[in-house]
């Protein structure tokens, strides 16, 4: 907005400016003759944030003063402000209303009386509101509540700190350690898939937090058996209030057909799921409505204070299990926007919340619904003491941020100083031990800095704090997650070694060409993809992580491996196994497809950065080929703990997202040799939990420290004249800091071909290598054929296989 032009108003007018406020303002441009020649509307985030500085540092929302509930609500522009309380949470007249004072700062305020405690409540808000052209009279629940009833209706007079919302154990709750970012392998999981077709679980509790505070369900002993092997933090998704799930279990709509029933590459599925979809108990949750409180579809009971002690008991679930927890939370939109919207932000304060369009004052939407505007103060600061208060609430672990980009680096780095300000003995969680990363995508209106510094890949650098690493992924997979042609190849799709007939793939030479790319992407990912580590590229050239080209961006863009989040899948888009089904030529045997499966996890496993695993990839999860699963239903989103299915062959997935690549899923569901039995899960299982035990087992995987990386990690075969579909990456422990006391080195060779491969690493001569003892004594007779020689300093290796080798 730099060349816009810029106004003040006089002096005398600007003392009246807070009044002017609360009615309808225009600017009004007025020629010599006296004639309007222009007019438009304000916007009023940049002048309420000037005149009402002082709100910044007010405590907002409900706060105890003894046995006394105190309210306090900012809205500037409001003429009045009444809180009515009710006795119960639906239904019924106010029990008492009562006016709340206004301060110099905006914030309005009353204390109420003890006998207020477990009653509802909501605001009634007059205030002129741009869109109507009216003063309105809005009842709206409290944006800073910590408890409501079903379906967000009224909020709720609670004290978290309530003793007896605490299970037992809660004052003294052991956390899993961890010693540093690069220690972590995360898990990404629903709240709901978790248990819901869960038979060992009590049927009130599937899909419910209670279903993690059962230890014998197959789930839980599930999520055991990867702590054990080395998985560490459970990231949930979006668990907050959620604006389209229908919270009362008895209102939930179920899909009316006999779905098992039907051919597996039909469309009867998702189109009897579509007529219930709007109604049922599944979304992803990416619907924000009320940021501080948990979502009450999945506690047993919506009303009351269950959900919070519920969410509790899943915290305190799985630290015993061995995971930390982290949540998913989106503070870059809400769910709807305006007077008619269920989000009540903008009833409150018109115009002042979300992010508008600098000429035409209209809605900005570009990350799927209504964008907040979290680089205005009082936005800003609700985000700030949100997440303040879950770290304090549910001694939650780390925080994934959807859409970061979206966000300013500065907001960003607020919420990293306002949670490092927490201690055990204070608050009772170590903010400084709390994990932070999220999607730092450059898109939208906020694109390339255009209204602030992004929280973008490349802006955080420095910070520590974490995002999403494409690069990798979409070498690894192939393609990217919009392709026309959803059968692009890339290292472990069998991109030039083993092709399929799509013309997307281009030449034999360009194949090669690509390949030989994703190889240095690769590579630059598994040293936590680091802007400055040094190495020989496919050209034979000495370059940096960040000269290595992605899309017209630098591959490499982080400044400490923490910085990077690596994942081959997520919730968003295909599942890996999925992505494979569509790249694979079509008649791969299923025991080198989960090979692959096996092969792409440990790009994820092996690297320097933060490892990311989408629940159920360890089991080849499938969804049926949706690309976009969020309202698919438990149908298309089933997470079965038994190794019984993966989810192939349920249909073809809803028409929304996928019915334009019908014509490439059609024929691969209906084809039964693509869908595993339970033996091809229970193995591709275990091996999954063998790259855990490695990466858990040794340090070298995770060196924590650029300088480190640099010094120790190499990649032996580089230049024009590399083997295309192999990574070996050599990481030298006899110089420099002795980081893994028990060796002096590892070599780890990925081939992706279809053949086996023989790699000579200089400085492996005349020193035994032998296979680490994790995979000699593991479930793949394949990989125990995997040798090294040292006459010749060479490793051999079998077709699609990850074998990692270890010098004492």
């Amino acid at each position: 907005m730099a060349g816009y032009a810029s106004l003040r108003m006089a002096e005398g007018d600007a003392a009246g400016a807070g009044e002017l406020l609360k009615g309808q303002l225009l600017v009004a441009s007025i020629g010599a003759d006296g004639k309007v020649t222009a007019a438009t509307g304000v916007q009023v985030p940049g002048i309420l944030d000037t005149l009402y500085r002082g709100a910044a540092e007010r405590e907002l929302g409900l706060a105890w003063k003894g046995n006394r509930p105190e309210l306090s609500l900012w809205a500037p522009t409001a003429r009045s402000v009444t809180v009515h309380t009710y006795a119960s949470g639906s239904g019924g007249g106010p029990v008492s209303s009562r006016p709340m004072e206004p301060s110099r700062d905006g914030v309005w305020s009353v204390t109420g009386d003890k006998d207020w405690k477990g009653a509802y409540y909501l605001y009634e808000v007059e205030v002129f509101v741009p869109e109507t052209g009216k003063v309105e009279r809005n009842l709206v629940t409290d944006p800073y509540s910590v408890g409501l009833s079903a379906n967000s209706e009224r909020s709720l007079f609670v004290d978290v700190e309530d003793k007896s919302l605490a299970p037992d154990g809660w004052k003294k709750l052991q956390k899993p350690a961890l010693n540093k970012p690069e220690d972590l392998s995360l898990y990404e999981l629903h709240v709901r898939d978790f248990s819901i077709t869960d038979s060992s679980v009590p049927e009130t509790h599937r899909g419910t937090y209670k279903a993690f505070a059962d230890p014998d369900s197959d789930g839980m002993r599930r999520i055991r058996e990867l702590t054990a092997a080395g998985m560490n933090a459970v990231h949930l998704l979006p668990v907050n209030d959620i604006g389209t799930i229908e919270e009362r279990r008895g209102e939930q709509l179920e899909p009316g057909c006999d779905l098992a029933a039907l051919p597996a590459d039909s469309e009867e599925q998702q189109a009897c799921i579509a007529e219930t979809a709007a109604r049922d108990g599944f979304n992803w949750g990416y619907d924000p409505l009320h940021y501080t409180t948990p979502e009450g579809s999945y506690a047993t009971s919506p009303d009351g204070t269950a959900r919070i002690t519920e969410f509790r008991e899943m915290v305190a679930g799985l630290n015993a299990a061995g995971a930390r927890v982290i949540q998913d939370v989106v503070y870059n939109h809400t769910s709807s926007a305006g007077q008619s919207g269920s989000n009540n932000l903008d009833r409150i304060i018109p115009g002042y919340y979300h992010r508008l369009n600098a000429a035409t004052g209209s809605l900005e939407t570009s990350t799927c619904c209504a964008n907040t505007a979290t680089e205005n103060t009082m936005m800003g600061k609700l985000m700030i003491d949100s997440l303040v208060t879950l770290a304090k609430t549910y001694k939650l672990d780390g925080f994934r941020f959807d859409l970061m980009g979206h966000h300013s680096k500065q907001n960003m780095l607020d919420v990293r100083a306002a949670l490092d300000e927490l201690t055990l003995a204070k608050d009772g969680v170590d903010g400084k031990n709390i994990t932070l990363y999220g999607e730092g995508w450059n898109f939208g209106e906020v694109a390339n800095n255009a209204r602030f510094v992004q929280a973008t890949q490349e802006n955080m650098a420095g910070t520590g704090i974490g995002t999403f690493n494409d690069r990798l992924r979409d070498a690894v997979r192939g393609g990217g997650p919009f392709d026309p042609d959803p059968r692009v190849q890339g290292f472990a799709s069998g991109l030039f070694t083993d092709p399929n007939s799509s013309p997307a793939n281009g030449t034999p030479e360009q194949q090669k060409a690509r390949l030989l790319l994703a190889q240095d992407l690769i590579k630059v990912g598994l040293t936590g993809n680091l802007k400055d580590y040094s190495f020989v590229d496919r050209t034979g050239a000495t370059v940096r992580g960040s000269d290595v080209p992605y899309n017209g961006a630098p591959a490499g863009y982080t400044s400490d491996p923490q910085e990077a989040v690596t994942y081959v899948e997520a919730h968003d888009n295909e599942t890996l196994f999925d992505a494979l089904a569509l790249k694979l030529p079509q008649d791969t045997p299923m025991a080198e497809r989960t090979r692959m499966q096996t092969l792409a996890l440990s790009t994820t496993a092996f690297s320097q950065g933060i490892s990311f695993w989408h629940a159920g990839g360890e089991s080849l999860r499938s969804k049926s080929l949706d690309r976009n699963s969020y309202d698919s239903g438990d149908w298309f989103n089933i997470l079965d703990h038994t190794d019984g299915t993966n989810g192939f062959g349920r249909g073809l997935p809803p028409k929304a997202d996928n019915e334009d690549k019908y014509q490439y899923l059609r024929p691969l569901l209906a084809d039964p040799a693509l869908k595993p039995a339970p033996a091809a899960i229970a193995e591709a299982r275990g091996r999954a939990a063998e790259l855990l035990r490695i990466r858990k087992s040794t340090p070298l995987f995770h060196l924590g420290d650029a300088g480190l990386v640099q010094q120790k990690v190499s990649f032996p075969a580089a230049g024009p004249d590399q083997a295309p579909g192999v990574v070996v990456m050599h990481i030298n422990d006899s110089g420099g800091p002795d980081v893994d006391k028990d060796l002096s080195g590892l070599v780890v060779v990925f081939n992706a071909a279809d053949e086996a491969v023989t790699q000579a690493v200089a400085g492996t001569t005349g020193t035994a290598y032998s296979l680490h003892p994790v995979q000699a004594s593991g479930i793949d007779p394949v990989v125990r054929t995997a040798t090294h020689n040292p006459a010749t300093g060479t490793f051999t290796v079998p077709a699609r296989t990850v074998a990692v080798f270890q010098a004492g």
